[in-house]
């Protein structure tokens, strides 16, 4: 009964801790799908392939969303035209970049801006790579049901822009607003049920798998690294809130392996793993997966060489 009330309260913990992250993820990507035309995005993206990923990481600075919400924004913008390499980079960048996170980071390692820059510092880095590494191994989007096929509910809302056109035009603001909030909806119980699932696998591992079997583990630089990036993927906790918990291992493992949790966590994590698999074929997420995973290794090593 103890372990059930356990489970019960950490699922629940984070669905709610979630849910206004998701709720604001879906809306904004109601509003990308309304308000946002390719003819823009043509314009502002950058066409050179590096630029165009350094330019998705710095998206991550103007939207505070957590990596629940994150996927139904980054399915938008590729719908909508933004390259591979320059969605994934924000994809990756945007749960730990945005002002929100880095101010969480600053207070919970004790006001010491020297934390949050490294997260910062990795996080680019490991996005910007596997980005670019991605966009040359998928010359065209992998997405679950076919390439910019239009699903059901797109295909409604298309329909509802060319009746649009014909409607009074003091009609305009309030059929745009309704059809945000339309594709909203839609999109929340779509993303919705892999949130559940994947919240549920997280809960059950954290109460059955224990954290000290895997805090024996850290032995050495590399196998500290990869106990923190399996522990972030395991507890998968909201990104607004992990530096607090990272905060409390300071005694047992190095910055090197505390930038991988920090990291790797708001990145990759049971939740958005499957959302991920929602939106994207199997192979392109285990390759996402795989190259976020090595990255992070290899950069957590480097900042433990750079700050011990």
């Amino acid at each position: 009964m103890k372990t059930f009330l356990q489970l019960n309260t950490i699922f629940l913990s984070m669905i709610m801790e979630a849910i206004p992250f998701v709720l604001l993820g879906v809306i904004v990507s109601g509003v990308i799908q309304i308000y946002l035309k390719e003819q823009t995005i043509s314009k502002i993206m950058p066409k050179n392939r590096l630029l165009a990923a350094l330019f998705g990481c710095g998206l991550g600075l103007c939207f505070p969303a957590c990596e629940c919400g994150i996927v139904p924004i980054t399915n938008r913008l590729l719908r909508k035209g933004v390259p591979l390499q320059a969605g994934i980079a924000f994809m990756l960048t945007g749960p730990i970049i945005n002002p929100v996170v880095l101010f969480a980071t600053y207070i919970a390692f004790g006001s010491d801006w020297r934390m949050a820059a490294i997260r910062a510092g990795a996080a680019i880095a490991v996005a910007f790579v596997t980005a670019v590494v991605l966009s040359l191994l998928f010359p065209s989007i992998p997405f679950r049901n076919g390439a910019l096929t239009l699903n059901e509910g797109e295909e409604q809302a298309a329909a509802a822009c060319e009746m649009q056109a014909s409607e009074p035009r003091r009609m305009t603001r309030g059929r745009e607003l309704m059809r945000v909030m339309e594709h909203a909806v839609e999109e929340f119980f779509s993303v919705g049920k892999y949130l559940v699932i994947g919240a549920f696998i997280a809960a059950s591992m954290q109460t059955f798998l224990p954290t000290s079997a895997l805090l024996h583990l850290g032995s050495n630089p590399v196998a500290a690294s990869l106990v923190m990036i399996v522990l972030a993927f395991v507890m998968s906790l909201c990104s607004e809130a992990d530096a607090f918990i990272a905060s409390s291992f300071r005694s047992t493992f190095s910055t090197g392996a505390l930038s991988a949790f920090l990291v790797f966590g708001p990145m990759i994590d049971i939740k958005n793993t499957l959302m991920l698999l929602g939106v994207f074929k199997g192979r392109f997420v285990a390759v996402l997966i795989a190259l976020v995973a090595v990255c992070t290794l290899l950069s957590s090593l480097a900042v433990g060489r750079l700050f011990g």
